[in-house]
């Protein structure tokens, strides 16, 4: 039996290793022999290190090409790879370790005397990864690990065996591990490499974090599956992208990257002259930028639809009318309708309703939430998407909401109940809604709407300043508002679509 999804991924395939695989910014070039060498002494480490086929491999690092060789070589070891939001405080890294309960904790030096305590409770061995400077400066205990080499021998994996675990935020608070197997993987990095026409002749601009399914395995899995090569960016820096657009032809971005890349001058159809494709996704994007996008660049940005569960669902045409507002047809192998949200009834072409999918990129459930696992995924494989859309005359599919209020800024999902929770503690609050409304540059922007004592004190910091050791950063509220009370209906449910509609303008009058 073979590792399915380092098969796929094409790992161990001599006859590409001549071929480039990434362009680091501090100057040195990686090919996909490299890929396979340093992978496979990842692998060996992990396997020392106690790494068992299933066992799971928390990781918190900072974005460098040796994070994405951790990756494969966990992938290669037979381990679940499990990436954690840099952003994520020790508090929040602290449940993840608990739920998932891994054998292996890889975090950043610097975190790594606050996160000890979560990693001994959760039973895990920790070790730290800095950013790799051939300095010879010790950049982390997991390196001295690495073997000089290593002629690994991958771990035999199933199709259906896990990869990778990705926690969602849960509406109560309390997130959820959504559980991707090898084949999740492999079938969606497979069909995206056709839809989207990658081959070996693409070089794509990565721009985005590694501890997401956008970055991780959208743009890392097809970018191998096809034998294309990367200009691997740290982070994303419009000026950079600019810069490397001659020598590219593709880019994965959320939204935000889009409007600051129309912010900056140099943007033009010379400068994109080169490039073939731009995928946008993570947030909706706005029919403006669509429009400004084609307008400045001759290029129609590809809107596509997925999430943590199920990676890519729906994709605009590569060839063909890229709709703005649209996120295009369920991709070749996915099924997709649209039901009643009470009855589950499917719903006629053009009718608004909850958006369910199914297809081998569906997960395999939630780590360890069975009622939860069933309660959103059917028996005979459809997932309840919690997303509220429809399917218009064209066959294109159009999401209209989402359900539980998520909300979405700068490409990161955030659930109000858990930042509400932390609000709602601070002395002197009586209650909060925490809403999404419309910002230029990250499409959401989260406001706190907040209900504080009589006499308490009404200064935004008092609510800010706790929220920040308490919550990453993204979910942080770019905007505090106080009031007397909160808008409700006659069964007592606050009316957050009121409070959406009262500060629609904030942050664009602001701007």
């Amino acid at each position: 039996m073979i590792n399915h999804l380092a098969s796929t991924l094409g790992i161990g395939d001599t006859a590409r290793h001549a071929r480039p695989f990434a362009q680091i910014e501090d100057g040195r070039h990686y090919s996909y022999a490299d890929v396979d060498g340093v992978s496979a002494r990842f692998a060996a480490a992990l396997v020392a290190l106690g790494v068992e086929p299933g066992d799971r491999v928390a990781v918190q690092v900072e974005k460098s090409i040796e994070a994405l060789m951790l990756y494969l070589g966990c992938v290669r070891a037979g381990g679940v790879f499990l990436p954690l939001n840099t952003a994520y405080t020790a508090s929040e890294v602290g449940y993840f370790l608990e739920d998932a309960t891994p054998r292996l904790v890889v975090a950043d030096p610097g975190k790594a005397e606050t996160l000890a305590p979560y990693a001994e409770k959760a039973g895990a061995r920790l070790e730290t990864m800095g950013v790799w400077a051939g300095d010879g400066a010790d950049h982390g205990s997991l390196f001295a690990h690495l073997p000089d080499a290593a002629a690994f021998e991958d771990v035999a994996r199933s199709p259906d065996d896990l990869a990778a675990i990705l926690y969602t935020s849960g509406t109560t608070g309390r997130s959820k591990g959504a559980m991707l197997s090898h084949d999740n993987l492999a079938s969606n990095a497979l069909t995206l490499k056709d839809y989207w026409h990658f081959t070996s002749d693409d070089v794509l601009i990565h721009a985005l974090p590694i501890y997401h399914t956008h970055g991780l395995f959208v743009a890392t899995n097809t970018t191998l599956v096809a034998g294309s090569s990367l200009i691997f960016m740290a982070k994303f820096d419009a000026g950079k992208v600019l810069d490397a657009m001659p020598g590219a032809t593709a880019l994965m971005g959320v939204p935000t990257f889009y409007t600051r890349l129309l912010a900056d001058e140099r943007l033009n159809k010379e400068t994109a002259a080169n490039m073939r494709l731009f995928v946008a996704g993570s947030a909706p994007l706005l029919a403006e930028t669509h429009k400004q996008w084609e307008a400045r660049t001759g290029h129609a940005i590809l809107e596509r639809y997925g999430m943590t569960e199920a990676s890519m669902i729906t994709s605009n045409p590569y060839d063909g009318q890229r709709r703005a507002g649209t996120v295009g047809h369920p991709l070749p192998g996915v099924a997709l309708k649209v039901t009643d949200p009470d009855t589950g009834t499917a719903l006629a072409q053009g009718e608004i309703g909850v958006i369910q999918a199914k297809g081998p990129n569906i997960f395999k459930g939630y780590w360890g939430m069975p009622e939860k696992t069933r309660e959103e995924l059917s028996e005979d494989g459809w997932f309840l998407t919690g997303d509220l859309g429809m399917i218009d005359d064209e066959g294109y599919v159009v999401i209209v909401g989402r359900g539980k209020d998520l909300i979405i800024s700068g490409g990161f999902n955030v659930y109000p109940k858990e930042v509400e929770g932390e609000i709602d503690r601070l002395p002197g609050v009586v209650e909060s809604a925490v809403i999404g409304v419309p910002h230029p540059d990250f499409g959401e922007g989260v406001v706190a709407v907040v209900v504080a004592e009589e006499g308490a004190e009404r200064e935004a910091e008092a609510v800010m300043a706790p929220l920040k050791e308490r919550v990453a950063k993204f979910k942080q509220p770019k905007r505090i508002v106080f009031v007397d009370a909160l808008p409700r209906n006659a069964m007592g449910k606050v009316q957050k679509k009121d409070l959406r509609e009262a500060y629609a303008d904030m942050f664009q009058t602001a701007s």
